[in-house]
Protein backbone atom coordinates (compact mmCIF):
# COMPACT_ATOMS: atom_id res chain seq x y z
CA UNK A 1 0.00 0.00 0.00
CA UNK A 2 1.29 3.38 -0.81
CA UNK A 3 0.16 6.39 1.10
CA UNK A 4 0.56 9.76 -1.05
CA UNK A 5 0.07 13.09 0.10
CA UNK A 6 -2.89 14.71 -2.05
CA UNK A 7 -4.64 16.76 0.11
CA UNK A 8 -7.34 18.26 -2.46
CA UNK A 9 -8.16 14.90 -3.46
CA UNK A 10 -8.26 13.70 0.30
CA UNK A 11 -10.75 15.76 0.46
CA UNK A 12 -13.24 15.07 -2.55
CA UNK A 13 -13.11 11.88 -3.88
CA UNK A 14 -15.86 9.27 -3.33
CA UNK A 15 -15.75 5.42 -3.31
CA UNK A 16 -15.45 4.09 -7.07
CA UNK A 17 -13.10 6.56 -8.09
CA UNK A 18 -9.57 6.80 -9.56
CA UNK A 19 -6.02 8.59 -10.08
CA UNK A 20 -4.06 8.53 -12.91
CA UNK A 21 -0.60 9.18 -12.22
CA UNK A 22 3.29 8.46 -13.22
CA UNK A 23 5.88 7.85 -11.27
CA UNK A 24 8.82 9.09 -13.18
CA UNK A 25 8.99 12.15 -15.57
CA UNK A 26 9.78 9.08 -18.62
CA UNK A 27 6.91 6.59 -17.24
CA UNK A 28 3.64 5.61 -18.76
CA UNK A 29 0.28 7.16 -16.92
CA UNK A 30 -0.99 4.66 -15.10
CA UNK A 31 -4.39 4.52 -13.38
CA UNK A 32 -5.17 3.13 -9.82
CA UNK A 33 -8.23 2.94 -7.56
CA UNK A 34 -8.82 5.44 -4.52
CA UNK A 35 -8.62 2.62 -1.84
CA UNK A 36 -8.64 5.30 1.39
CA UNK A 37 -8.21 8.85 2.51
CA UNK A 38 -6.60 10.13 5.74
CA UNK A 39 -8.17 13.88 6.13
CA UNK A 40 -5.84 14.54 9.00
CA UNK A 41 -2.30 14.06 6.96
CA UNK A 42 -4.42 15.10 3.75
CA UNK A 43 -3.32 11.97 2.25
CA UNK A 44 -4.98 9.34 -0.03
CA UNK A 45 -4.21 5.48 0.20
CA UNK A 46 -3.59 3.41 -3.13
CA UNK A 47 -2.37 -0.77 -3.55
CA UNK A 48 -0.11 -1.21 -6.29
CA UNK A 49 0.53 -4.75 -7.86
CA UNK A 50 3.98 -5.27 -9.76
CA UNK A 51 3.26 -6.35 -12.87
CA UNK A 52 4.49 -4.00 -15.60
CA UNK A 53 7.37 -1.88 -15.67
CA UNK A 54 5.73 1.50 -14.31
CA UNK A 55 4.18 -0.24 -11.62
CA UNK A 56 7.54 -2.01 -10.73
CA UNK A 57 9.45 1.51 -10.67
CA UNK A 58 6.77 2.68 -8.41
CA UNK A 59 6.96 -0.07 -5.59
CA UNK A 60 11.08 0.46 -5.90
CA UNK A 61 10.26 3.96 -5.04
CA UNK A 62 11.61 4.97 -1.54
CA UNK A 63 9.21 6.34 1.48
CA UNK A 64 9.93 10.75 0.97
CA UNK A 65 10.36 10.42 -2.72
CA UNK A 66 7.59 12.57 -5.34
CA UNK A 67 5.81 11.03 -8.05
CA UNK A 68 5.98 13.37 -11.30
CA UNK A 69 2.07 13.09 -11.42
CA UNK A 70 -0.98 12.59 -9.87
CA UNK A 71 -4.63 13.76 -11.56
CA UNK A 72 -7.80 12.93 -9.56
CA UNK A 73 -10.49 11.97 -8.79
CA UNK A 74 -11.13 10.55 -11.99
CA UNK A 75 -14.46 8.63 -12.76
CA UNK A 76 -17.82 8.53 -11.52
CA UNK A 77 -18.63 7.15 -7.70
CA UNK A 78 -19.96 3.49 -7.72
CA UNK A 79 -24.26 3.11 -7.43
CA UNK A 80 -25.52 3.57 -4.45
CA UNK A 81 -28.30 1.26 -2.35
CA UNK A 82 -30.12 2.50 0.83
CA UNK A 83 -31.88 -0.57 1.27
CA UNK A 84 -31.27 -4.53 1.76
CA UNK A 85 -28.28 -6.79 0.83
CA UNK A 86 -25.27 -5.78 -1.53
CA UNK A 87 -22.78 -8.26 -2.25
CA UNK A 88 -19.07 -7.13 -3.50
CA UNK A 89 -17.37 -9.69 -5.07
CA UNK A 90 -13.55 -9.02 -6.13
CA UNK A 91 -10.71 -11.13 -7.11
CA UNK A 92 -7.34 -10.48 -6.79
CA UNK A 93 -5.68 -6.92 -6.33
CA UNK A 94 -9.78 -6.24 -7.21
CA UNK A 95 -10.38 -6.30 -3.47
CA UNK A 96 -8.85 -2.67 -2.78
CA UNK A 97 -11.34 -0.93 -4.81
CA UNK A 98 -14.28 -3.49 -3.06
CA UNK A 99 -12.94 -1.68 0.09
CA UNK A 100 -14.46 1.76 -0.32
CA UNK A 101 -16.96 0.37 -2.03
CA UNK A 102 -18.56 -1.42 0.71
CA UNK A 103 -18.27 0.97 3.27
CA UNK A 104 -19.96 3.36 1.16
CA UNK A 105 -23.08 0.78 1.07
CA UNK A 106 -23.09 0.06 4.76
CA UNK A 107 -22.83 3.45 5.36
CA UNK A 108 -26.21 3.83 3.19
CA UNK A 109 -27.82 1.84 5.20
CA UNK A 110 -27.56 -1.76 3.64
CA UNK A 111 -26.15 -5.16 4.86
CA UNK A 112 -22.95 -5.53 3.27
CA UNK A 113 -21.41 -9.06 2.34
CA UNK A 114 -17.54 -8.84 1.02
CA UNK A 115 -17.04 -11.97 -1.10
CA UNK A 116 -12.80 -11.70 -1.71
CA UNK A 117 -10.42 -14.43 -3.86
CA UNK A 118 -6.78 -14.44 -3.44
CA UNK A 119 -4.32 -17.11 -4.70
CA UNK A 120 -3.24 -18.25 -2.40
CA UNK A 121 -3.74 -16.96 1.93
CA UNK A 122 -0.33 -15.13 1.41
CA UNK A 123 -2.04 -12.86 -1.14
CA UNK A 124 -5.22 -12.17 0.84
CA UNK A 125 -5.42 -8.32 1.12
CA UNK A 126 -6.98 -5.65 3.55
CA UNK A 127 -8.63 -8.41 5.25
CA UNK A 128 -8.79 -6.26 8.70
CA UNK A 129 -10.16 -3.36 6.90
CA UNK A 130 -12.54 -5.52 4.92
CA UNK A 131 -13.42 -6.81 8.61
CA UNK A 132 -15.01 -3.10 9.57
CA UNK A 133 -16.24 -2.08 6.67
CA UNK A 134 -18.79 -5.17 5.76
CA UNK A 135 -21.02 -6.99 7.86
CA UNK A 136 -19.26 -10.34 6.81
CA UNK A 137 -16.06 -10.92 4.85
CA UNK A 138 -16.16 -14.55 2.62
CA UNK A 139 -12.53 -15.87 1.24
CA UNK A 140 -12.10 -18.10 -1.28
CA UNK A 141 -8.82 -18.90 -2.24
CA UNK A 142 -7.40 -21.21 -5.25
CA UNK A 143 -5.39 -23.72 -3.04
CA UNK A 144 -7.86 -23.91 -0.07
CA UNK A 145 -5.41 -21.96 2.16
CA UNK A 146 -8.45 -20.29 3.90
CA UNK A 147 -12.43 -20.50 3.14
CA UNK A 148 -13.62 -22.00 0.62
CA UNK A 149 -11.13 -23.98 -1.95
CA UNK A 150 -12.05 -22.52 -5.46
CA UNK A 151 -12.34 -19.14 -7.08
CA UNK A 152 -14.87 -16.36 -6.07
CA UNK A 153 -17.56 -17.26 -9.14
CA UNK A 154 -17.50 -20.70 -7.93
CA UNK A 155 -18.20 -19.38 -4.25
CA UNK A 156 -20.85 -17.27 -5.78
CA UNK A 157 -22.10 -20.71 -7.83
CA UNK A 158 -22.27 -22.56 -4.60
CA UNK A 159 -23.61 -19.41 -2.06
CA UNK A 160 -27.20 -19.17 -0.38
CA UNK A 161 -28.23 -16.31 -1.51
CA UNK A 162 -30.23 -13.83 0.88
CA UNK A 163 -33.61 -13.45 0.08
CA UNK A 164 -33.14 -9.44 0.37
CA UNK A 165 -30.13 -9.27 -2.25
CA UNK A 166 -30.73 -5.78 -3.92
CA UNK A 167 -27.65 -5.59 -5.95
CA UNK A 168 -24.11 -6.98 -6.72
CA UNK A 169 -20.82 -5.29 -7.13
CA UNK A 170 -17.81 -7.25 -9.03
CA UNK A 171 -14.53 -6.03 -9.92
CA UNK A 172 -11.34 -8.27 -10.68
CA UNK A 173 -9.69 -9.81 -13.51
CA UNK A 174 -12.10 -9.66 -16.82
CA UNK A 175 -12.24 -13.46 -16.98
CA UNK A 176 -13.74 -12.72 -13.60
CA UNK A 177 -15.82 -9.83 -13.85
CA UNK A 178 -17.67 -12.11 -17.27
CA UNK A 179 -18.27 -15.51 -15.34
CA UNK A 180 -19.42 -13.32 -11.97
CA UNK A 181 -22.08 -11.49 -14.56
CA UNK A 182 -23.06 -14.58 -15.97
CA UNK A 183 -23.93 -16.33 -12.81
CA UNK A 184 -25.64 -13.09 -11.41
CA UNK A 185 -27.90 -12.92 -14.77
CA UNK A 186 -29.56 -16.53 -13.51
CA UNK A 187 -30.50 -14.40 -10.18
CA UNK A 188 -32.35 -11.56 -11.49
CA UNK A 189 -30.09 -9.38 -9.31
CA UNK A 190 -28.62 -5.43 -10.79
CA UNK A 191 -24.93 -6.18 -11.23
CA UNK A 192 -22.27 -3.55 -11.61
CA UNK A 193 -18.79 -4.40 -13.10
CA UNK A 194 -15.81 -1.77 -12.35
CA UNK A 195 -13.90 -2.26 -15.74
CA UNK A 196 -9.92 -1.64 -16.04
CA UNK A 197 -9.63 -1.21 -19.39
CA UNK A 198 -6.53 1.03 -20.83
CA UNK A 199 -6.38 4.18 -19.75
CA UNK A 200 -3.86 7.18 -21.18
CA UNK A 201 -5.39 11.08 -20.14
CA UNK A 202 -8.16 10.30 -18.31
CA UNK A 203 -10.82 12.64 -19.74
CA UNK A 204 -11.92 11.05 -22.37
CA UNK A 205 -9.98 12.55 -25.13
CA UNK A 206 -8.21 10.05 -26.47
CA UNK A 207 -10.64 7.20 -26.68
CA UNK A 208 -7.89 4.38 -25.63
CA UNK A 209 -10.46 3.44 -22.93
CA UNK A 210 -13.57 3.06 -25.04
CA UNK A 211 -15.94 0.16 -24.41
CA UNK A 212 -19.48 -1.27 -25.63
CA UNK A 213 -22.19 -1.22 -22.93
CA UNK A 214 -25.38 -2.79 -24.67
CA UNK A 215 -25.51 -0.73 -28.04
CA UNK A 216 -23.96 2.51 -27.00
CA UNK A 217 -20.11 3.44 -26.87
CA UNK A 218 -18.87 4.50 -23.55
CA UNK A 219 -15.62 5.90 -21.99
CA UNK A 220 -14.50 4.12 -18.57
CA UNK A 221 -12.59 7.26 -17.49
CA UNK A 222 -15.43 9.65 -17.80
CA UNK A 223 -18.60 7.68 -17.81
CA UNK A 224 -17.33 4.86 -15.57
CA UNK A 225 -15.23 3.12 -14.69
CA UNK A 226 -18.64 0.98 -13.32
CA UNK A 227 -21.38 -0.37 -15.71
CA UNK A 228 -24.13 -2.72 -16.00
CA UNK A 229 -22.39 -6.31 -15.65
CA UNK A 230 -25.24 -7.79 -17.72
CA UNK A 231 -24.91 -5.59 -20.76
CA UNK A 232 -20.50 -5.24 -21.38
CA UNK A 233 -19.17 -6.62 -24.39
CA UNK A 234 -16.24 -8.56 -22.45
CA UNK A 235 -15.05 -10.23 -25.90
CA UNK A 236 -14.12 -6.39 -27.18
CA UNK A 237 -12.72 -5.59 -23.41
CA UNK A 238 -10.43 -8.27 -23.48
CA UNK A 239 -9.17 -7.66 -26.78
CA UNK A 240 -8.94 -3.93 -26.61
CA UNK A 241 -6.85 -4.99 -23.17
CA UNK A 242 -4.37 -7.45 -25.19
CA UNK A 243 -3.40 -4.87 -27.95
CA UNK A 244 -0.15 -3.73 -26.18
CA UNK A 245 1.14 -6.91 -24.31
CA UNK A 246 4.29 -7.30 -26.67
CA UNK A 247 5.11 -3.59 -26.01
CA UNK A 248 4.69 -4.53 -22.56
CA UNK A 249 6.86 -7.13 -22.31
CA UNK A 250 9.53 -5.03 -24.52
CA UNK A 251 9.62 -2.47 -22.13
CA UNK A 252 10.04 -4.76 -19.10
CA UNK A 253 12.64 -6.21 -20.73
CA UNK A 254 14.70 -2.74 -21.60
Amino acid sequence: MFEVEAPRIAKKWKAGQFVILRPRDDSERIPLTLVMSNAERGSITLVVQAAGKTTKRMVAMEPGESLADLVGPLGEPASSHDHGTVLCAAGGVGVAEVLPVANSFRKAGCRVIAMCGARTDKLRILDEQLQQAADEVIWATDDGSVGFHGNVVQLMNQWPRPADLAMVHVIGPIPMMRAAAEATRGWGVPTFASLNPIMIDGTGMCGGCRISVGDQVKFACVDGPEFDAHKVDFDELTRRNKAYCEFEKMAAQR
